[in-house]
């Protein structure tokens, strides 16, 4: 199996900074203004919500890959229920690559495998964007040859 790209990771880590430290921020000023001795509690429980988050990432950066084999691309995700989406090259209709402003940032993109089976999720995030250009390519060229039969 190819890993995705180590950006793809860094890209989640700012975005998890993004949230947890004006949270963070917000429940330190809360607790230190409240009267309540409970209060303290709040900023602990941030913290416990940005680990538990930052694991859960680690996690599935760890767990997501993609493999070209010669007549179908096999593509893997998932840290606590594993998808493993195996799709023959001859299925293949259509390709998107796709790139929300955090990926676009980070120069990311995700490949979308779009088949006639409407349950087909078969997606390859966190790809660099000249890799999954290529590999969109690599993937058209392929799908269409084992669709016309050559």
């Amino acid at each position: 199996m190819r890993p995705i790209s180590y950006r793809f990771w860094i890209a989640r880590q700012t975005v998890l900074a993004m949230l947890a430290v004006p949270s963070m921020v917000a429940a330190v000023v809360i607790a230190a203004v409240a009267p309540s001795p409970a209060a303290v509690v709040l900023p602990i429980a941030v913290l416990a919500a940005a680990v538990a988050v930052w694991v859960v990432e680690r996690g599935r950066f760890y767990a997501s890959g993609y493999a070209e084999r010669d007549e179908d691309l096999i593509v893997q995700r998932g840290l606590l229920f594993k998808r493993v989406s195996v799709v023959p090259y001859g299925r293949m209709q259509f390709i998107d690559v796709t790139a929300g402003p955090v990926d676009r940032a980070f120069g990311l993109a995700t490949v979308q495998l779009h088949t006639a089976a409407a349950a087909t999720d078969a997606r390859i995030p966190g790809l660099l964007r000249a890799d999954a250009d290529q590999l969109r390519d690599r993937l058209t060229a392929v799908g269409e040859a084992r669709a016309t039969g050559l």
